[in-house]
């Protein structure tokens, strides 16, 4: 599913300007997720993670540093963030080691939603509207 404009999304990084990487191509899917673990990642209402095969994505500068957590389904999430900067970048599954979660913050440029899977709504912070249409699940789908 292209969800979104390959070429911007070329490029991101961290906060600091510490890491920066590079996509080869483009997302095959795009996710809102209003769980409580993303919440407390962004310290906002939902994290926005764009799923690219692993071979696509190239670490251009810098040493990231990572921290692992329970998965929900089970296994263990690996996130790699910047040490200086503390900016999260990006996800991988131990379930699924040829895809990672790209967080959309961390991209040159911003990624358009008006396509994206909204996930954990069950979860969903009271005012958050999600658009009529789209594809959503109350926890994470299979």
């Amino acid at each position: 599913m292209p969800c979104l404009d390959p070429q911007a999304l070329a490029t991101g990084g961290c906060q600091c300007g510490g890491l920066r990487y590079q996509l080869s191509a483009p997302p095959l899917a795009a996710y809102v997720c209003h769980c409580r673990e993303c919440q407390k990642q962004s310290a906002s209402a939902f994290g926005i993670s764009l799923m690219v095969p692993t071979e696509a994505f190239r670490l251009t500068r810098g040493d990231v540093q990572f921290w692992a957590r329970p998965a929900a389904q089970g296994g263990q999430l690996t996130c790699a963030f910047c040490p200086s900067c503390g900016s999260r970048l990006w996800h991988q599954a131990a379930r699924t080691p040829e895809m990672l979660s790209v967080k959309g913050g961390s991209l040159d440029q911003p990624p358009d939603l008006s396509a994206a899977i909204h996930i954990w709504t069950t979860r969903k912070l009271p005012g958050v509207l999600i658009p009529a249409g789209l594809q959503q699940f109350p926890e994470e789908p299979d």
